[in-house]
């Protein structure tokens, strides 16, 4: 799973961090045969960046997004809706 405190900092940016965890769980799956994930953290500054960021979690076939809690109650279930809406484990 992606660290709590990692949210897109100059020396790995989210999305190359989303690729590189995608293709690993994808190379994993292909050798040992066995269903493999990872907890991608779609946490942003704002919840258009957070629903941009899931979706493209979405996208590479994850299942799982997870964010950190100091977003706050509001953005907590706004994105636990969204996850419901696109089938996805929050």
């Amino acid at each position: 799973k992606d660290d709590e405190n990692i949210n897109s900092q100059p020396f790995m940016h989210w999305r190359e961090r989303f690729l590189y965890c995608m293709e690993a769980v994808n190379k994993a799956q292909a050798e040992t045969g066995e269903i493999k994930g990872t907890y991608l953290n779609v946490t942003a500054a704002t919840m258009e960046d957070m629903y941009e960021r899931a979706e493209f979690a979405k996208e590479l076939g994850s299942v799982i997004v997870m964010i950190d809690l100091v977003i706050g109650y509001t953005a907590i279930q706004s994105m636990a809706k969204w996850a419901r809406r696109n089938d996805m484990i929050l």
